[in-house]
């Protein structure tokens, strides 16, 4: 039978239950059992498609075009689970199934409650998970306990466990033990209180993972144990780290995190082995380059809008044994400050996506600099939609060239709303969504890239390039290097006559791994290598001569 892992939070929010519970589901792959990860969010959107950047981070979207919550991209990257709209619910979407259901007299006349009707509905989407190919599904409540927006989830897994036997369950509770200055110690206190709104609803933590900025005592895991009621065992430290996310499963290990699990629940796994990520950690801790990437965004203050990203370009660093130092940098800035000041000292440039018409002359203009100046360029989404503006106006001449998007009266809607957009009014769940395939041309540098002639990625939006643009972007050495099958759409964008300049309509960050990089971001931080070294060497050049030309006047 499947066996249920629940991940709750307590004392405050963004612990980080994510990346605890997708470190779990790596290491229980990693000992050769097959997992599944869902997250069941309390906010009452049906989906953060709608949520700004600001309130929620990135939406990360699936292969079957999902918009879902960004913790999902760390289950993507830490694990092979199969993920689907199965593995992300919230309120909104509990709520508006029940709601359907009475509509249709599925309740036969009955007073619809949250008991059981809610709590019912929310087991039913637990259990979707489990089948005889799965051996543990790993289910992370979102929010923390004591939130009103919480309490129908928890009273929902304290249920599961009668429905499914105990010994088929193990709740795992991440809470935070705070270190205060002036007292000089660690409190347990919060700890306890948390623990103590989970027992009063029925549900006792089996394990217990303390995030700490400082090493727990033995004193204070055997003060948690009792107060709390575990045994000192199941009291995990995971201290705060400072180097990298991705060192977090192996301080779950040393404290034998797994070994709990695969006891707690009788599951008969492997040994565990950990070669391919022992081999990441050392890429990462002994870099041979160092180089530097702008990321110019509407949202670069808010660092989880662009998580997905920022991952890839980590991932990319880890292939190349290069260093990746990532500056966010507000696209506002630029039409402030102009490019040269803010962005003339970077290896390499990166226009991310986004939605609305703030800051878009900026990532115009950072992305005619990277077109000037060499300086290799990646474009995503709104990024390449930018990167057409910017060449329809200064390369192709095309005054007041525009995305549609942004000035409907423009002479030159390069950028156009997708035809079966049209007709469309709401905005939750419409755009172009999800995996959608593209052909390559053999010439190209996605090609080169990819190895592959037909490829896969994940679309969010709802504008696309003008085909009536097609011949004149061509005659001035833009290549159309990826277009969708029947040559509709277009998805990838070249420069010739430019050492590295590459802009696609997906968003290739959502499908990187730590251990296999993307193969764009791979090519983009290879080319930014290249461009760093070539710089040193023109400059040391440089130096030579001036000085020679010191000693000739001397």
């Amino acid at each position: 039978m499947t066996k249920h892992i629940f991940v709750t939070g307590g004392v405050v929010s963004s612990l980080g239950k994510g990346l605890t519970s997708a470190s779990i589901g790596m290491l229980l792959e990693h000992r050769g059992l097959t997992v599944r990860l869902q997250k069941l969010d309390p906010y009452i959107n049906v989906d953060p498609g709608t949520m700004s950047p600001y309130q929620h981070g990135e939406v990360y979207v699936l292969d079957d075009g999902s918009e879902t919550d960004l913790d999902l991209g760390h289950y993507e990257r830490f694990t092979n689970s199969l993920l689907t709209r199965d593995s992300n619910y919230t309120t909104g979407q509990i709520y508006q199934s029940v709601i359907c259901k009475e509509r249709r007299g599925e309740f036969l006349g009955k007073t619809v409650q949250v008991i059981p009707h809610i709590t019912n509905e929310i087991k039913s989407v637990i259990a979707k998970l489990a089948d005889d190919d799965t051996d543990v599904v790993i289910t992370e409540i979102g929010g923390t306990v004591g939130d009103i927006e919480s309490q129908p989830f928890l009273e929902a897994i304290r249920q599961f466990s009668l429905d499914v036997g105990k010994k088929n369950c193990l709740y795992i509770h991440l809470t935070l033990v705070p270190y205060l200055k002036a007292a000089g110690e660690l409190k347990t206190k919060p700890t306890q209180h948390s623990v103590g709104q989970l027992r009063e609803i029925g549900i006792q933590p089996d394990i217990l993972i303390c995030r700490t900025e400082r090493t727990l005592q033995r004193s204070d895991r055997e003060k948690i144990a009792l107060f709390c009621n575990v045994l000192i065992d199941a009291v995990i430290e995971e201290k705060d780290k400072d180097f990298s996310i991705y060192e977090v499963p192996f301080s779950l290990v040393d404290n034998k995190l797994d070994e709990l699990i695969v006891n707690n629940l009788d599951l008969q796994a492997d040994t565990l082995v950990l070669d391919d990520w022992h081999d990441l950690l050392q890429r990462l801790r002994n870099p041979e380059n160092e180089i530097s990437i702008a990321v110019v965004g509407k949202y670069a203050a808010h660092r989880d809008a662009y998580k997905s990203i920022y991952e890839a370009l980590d991932h990319a660093g880890i292939a190349h044994r290069t260093q990746v130092r990532i500056q966010p940098i507000q696209s506002e800035q630029i039409e402030a400050e102009g490019p040269e000041r803010l962005l003339a000292t970077y290896d390499g440039i990166l226009v991310p996506g986004g939605f609305g018409e703030r800051g878009i002359e900026g990532k115009v203009e950072a992305i005619r600099f990277a077109r000037e100046r060499g300086i290799p360029f990646l474009g995503i989404c709104l990024g390449m939609q930018c990167a057409v503006i910017e060449f329809a106006r200064n390369v192709v001449h095309l005054e007041g060239a525009h995305s549609s998007e942004f000035d409907k009266d423009s002479p030159h809607p390069v950028i156009c709303l997708l035809d079966d957009q049209k007709t469309i009014t709401d905005k939750g769940g419409t755009m172009r969504l999800g995996a959608q395939k593209a052909r390559l041309d053999p010439e190209s540098i996605a090609y080169a890239s990819y190895g592959e002639s037909e490829v896969s990625e994940r679309h969010r939006h709802r504008y696309e390039f003008n085909n009536a643009y097609r011949q004149q972007f061509m005659a001035h050495s833009m290549r159309f290097s990826g277009t969708s099958p029947d040559d509709k759409l277009v998805e990838i964008i070249e420069l010739v006559d430019h050492p590295w300049f590459v802009a696609v309509q997906f968003h290739p960050e959502f499908k990187s791994k730590p251990t296999e990089a993307q193969p764009l971001f791979s090519g983009f931080v290879q080319a930014a290598v290249d461009h760093h070294t070539k710089r040193a060497s023109r400059g040391a050049e440089a130096g030579v001569t001036k000085n020679e030309q010191i000693e000739s006047k001397s």
